[in-house]
């Protein structure tokens, strides 16, 4: 498996991914991704064998503050390190950012918790519409 920073080939197997992961009500069309891309600081795919199994995406200012927007591994993928790895790829090293993430999905918490992050009092959240 090969994580890498994500590339305009990428959108048609990104957008398929996440369609069949359970995302089509985020993402609506390849062009509703292609601007969420292109919106976001850093944005990452796995791959195995010339497929995108994996995709990621994060806002940041790159000095102090991360939102981890997505980390999607195609089912038959998971509990394999994609999404560790995508996780990884994203977050880097700056150990000065504090990153965020909602956790909502099933088993969520415990990955993450998994990565060094931890359940947080401190934030608010205004839902959209």
């Amino acid at each position: 498996m090969q994580v890498r920073d994500f590339a305009a080939t990428d959108l048609d197997a990104a957008y398929l991914l996440l369609v069949t992961s359970g995302w089509s009500h985020r993402v609506p069309s390849a062009q509703y991704l292609q601007r969420l891309v292109a919106a976001s600081q850093r944005t990452a795919v796995a791959s195995l064998d010339g497929q995108v199994v994996g995709f990621a995406r994060a806002i940041t200012d790159g000095i102090s503050n991360g939102y981890l927007s997505m980390i999607v591994v195609a089912n038959a993928h998971r509990r394999r390190g994609a999404g560790t790895a995508l996780v990884n790829h994203i977050v880097g090293t700056e150990p000065g950012i504090t990153w965020v993430l909602r956790a909502g999905r099933s088993g969520a918490p415990e990955f993450f918790a998994k990565l060094g992050f931890v359940a947080s009092a401190d934030s608010m959240e205004r839902q959209r519409r």
